[in-house]
């Protein structure tokens, strides 16, 4: 057992940490908008490359902030019965959810887009933009990425279901008020 609560608290703090630097992308993204405006507005120029950034940025942030999402409990639900369970309950719910849906689905996301995401970087894929960016299969990876971060935390979110239902003490989770690095999402 002391494996297994060493194994999520490891997901667990890596999932925090990718979470908390891709919430900072949030603000890059609402100041990269204000740029665009005022460039396109006030001067009459713009900037496809910039533009196209925060497309980038947007996908980063949804795409890579998903396990985040998670491992907070931030993932729509209809828990109309849910919030009433006891805690072996919605462990239960949350094992066979995990094991059922959240596996599967992820695994099949990263499955099919493999080949996807593999032919962008054999043609080293670009903009169609001349002065876009020049990295969508970059972009493209996060196809993998996704999943495979939500397929990372969705395994410690079964073990810990696991260990509720054995009753063993849950392994704790990174508090959501912390003093380092505030999540902006």
């Amino acid at each position: 057992m002391k494996y297994v609560s060493l194994a999520i608290s490891a997901i667990d703090r890596f999932t925090d940490w990718t979470g908390r630097m891709v919430s900072w992308l949030t603000l890059a993204m609402v100041l990269m908008t204000l740029v665009v405006v005022v460039l396109r507005y006030y001067f009459q120029s713009g900037s496809i490359a910039l533009q196209e950034s925060i497309t980038y940025l947007h996908g980063l942030v949804f795409m890579l902030g998903i396990a985040f999402t998670l491992q907070r409990g931030g993932h729509v639900r209809v828990d109309i019965f849910y919030r009433g369970f006891s805690p072996e309950k919605k462990a239960l719910v949350d094992l066979l959810g995990g094991l059922l849906f959240l596996l599967p689905v992820s695994l099949l996301i990263f499955v099919f887009s493999w080949d996807y995401v593999v032919a962008s970087w054999a043609i080293g894929e670009t903009s169609e933009e001349r002065s876009g960016i020049q990295g969508i299969y970059l972009l493209k990876t996060l196809l993998l990425l996704m999943p495979a971060t939500l397929m990372l935390q969705g395994l410690a979110e079964i073990l810990k279901s696991t260990l509720v239902l054995l009753g063993k003490p849950p392994v704790s989770t990174p508090p959501i008020e912390s003093n380092h690095l505030e999540p902006l999402i």
